[in-house]
């Protein structure tokens, strides 16, 4: 009974420790939108269920919306600083020049840049990168996609004779995708979402339509119009409005044969009859383990990257009113498959380049200034083909696949 008792007593004391240092953390967001932009919004809901996960109150949480990718972000991380926060998240590429100047300046805050991938290479311990593998998430939704022009290829709905203006010279079916930049993250997941539906019907091309822009309803809409009228019949995107999809339900309703795949959040509400489900990330994975280690004073890693295997991605509910008979089975199988390492996003053997399958690929993590032509960071070079498979976000936590597989075209 009484070793019951110290039990119990030094469960307690460690509960009203861990209570007592989480009251210490103070946490600065900033962020490129706010919540009516699927991207930000994802990181919005991911921080808020961390910080209910560990008992950190509203008012440890400072918010900077709609920050823009200059010295407004630097002034943002001051101000957090001058308000006492000690963990300061950006969740914008463009906002980890201004982040890091402001890490060298204040060596006891801990900074993190979202999808960054120079952390590693600064030389600062209280600078960090991160990002998820939602690559699998996309490829995942490739396999939806996939599941969906093979039932309308079984069908009848969707043939030459149908539908000329769907299939290329070489009796292909046409797909297209809205990008955002031409950026690696962007080619990566392209690349995954196209293998993923190949995976299913390996008659297929892609073409990706590039807005130059992150958030642009009305561009999102005009890339995917574009596309669809070219003939293509799935609409993915890596961009961060619903403008590709409200335009693919437009089109549909209009009688013509499409429909999307979209990304962050639900867009079954935007398309409920084009929508088939959305890549996403689970950002809360994230951020619970870092704020649980800035609360425990433990090592957070320079380079953070996960995936299905911790759930930090996953797909948005299926849309199973259109969705193929089958797809939910299918969804479980591969996810399994990715989980246990039997399914391989990037399979070499899976895609070539100049008509080759490649059993080589070097990667330089070197980080260039652009704007003077010199290197800002010397980083290694790996080979990244490991085990047959282009390794993704094994190096550093953000894309580096940026290879131009056959079968895809891009539009700039």
């Amino acid at each position: 009974m009484k070793k019951f008792i110290a039990l119990v007593l030094a469960a307690m004391l460690c509960m009203l420790a861990c209570s007592a240092l989480a009251a210490d953390l103070k946490v600065g967001v900033i962020l490129v939108g706010d919540e009516t932009e699927g991207y930000t919004l994802s990181h919005m809901n991911g921080v808020k269920e961390a910080a209910a996960n560990l008992g950190i109150a509203e008012n440890q949480i400072i918010w900077k919306y709609k920050t823009p990718e200059d010295q407004t972000c630097y002034d943002a991380a001051l101000d957090c600083i001058g308000q006492g926060c000690n963990l300061i998240i950006s969740n914008s590429y463009g906002h980890q020049t201004y982040m890091v100047l402001a890490a060298e300046e204040y060596p006891d805050v801990t900074f993190v840049s979202m999808t960054g991938d120079f952390a590693a290479l600064t030389g600062l311990d209280n600078f960090k990168n991160a990002f998820t593998k939602v690559y699998e998430a996309r490829y995942v939704s490739g396999v939806v996609a996939g599941m969906k022009v093979a039932e309308l290829l079984a069908s009848g709905e969707l043939s030459p004779e149908k539908q000329p203006n769907s299939f290329d010279a070489d009796g292909n079916v046409k797909i297209g995708y809205v990008g955002a930049f031409d950026y690696a993250e962007v080619v990566s997941g392209y690349t995954a979402f196209f293998l993923g539906i190949r995976s299913v019907v390996p008659n297929v091309v892609m073409e990706v339509n590039y807005t130059n822009s992150w958030f642009d309803i009305d561009k999102e809409a005009a890339a995917a119009e574009a596309l669809i009228a070219k003939g293509c019949v799935i609409i993915g995107q890596h961009a961060d409005s619903t403008g590709a999809p409200a335009a693919t339900q437009k089109l549909q309703d209009a009688g013509t044969l499409c429909y999307c795949v979209g990304y962050n959040i639900d867009m079954i509400p935007t398309a409920p009859t084009a929508a088939l489900t959305s890549p996403t990330n689970v950002w809360s994975v994230f951020y619970t383990q870092l704020m649980n280690a800035m609360i425990n004073g433990e090592e957070i890693a320079a380079d953070w990257a996960e995936g299905f295997a911790t759930d930090a991605v996953k797909l948005t509910d299926l849309n199973t009113a259109i969705c193929a008979a089958g797809t939910v089975e299918k969804v479980e199988e591969v996810i399994a498959g990715i989980k246990d390492g039997s399914v391989k996003v990037f399979d070499a053997s899976s895609f070539t380049v100049g008509g080759q399958t490649l059993s080589s690929s070097e990667v330089d993590m070197t980080i260039m200034d652009w704007a003077t032509m010199t290197v800002a960071y010397e980083g290694q070079k790996y080979e990244a083909i490991v085990d047959g498979a282009f390794a993704e976000s094994d190096f550093r936590s953000a894309p580096y696949f940026a290879l131009r597989i056959d079968g895809i075209t891009e539009i700039k």
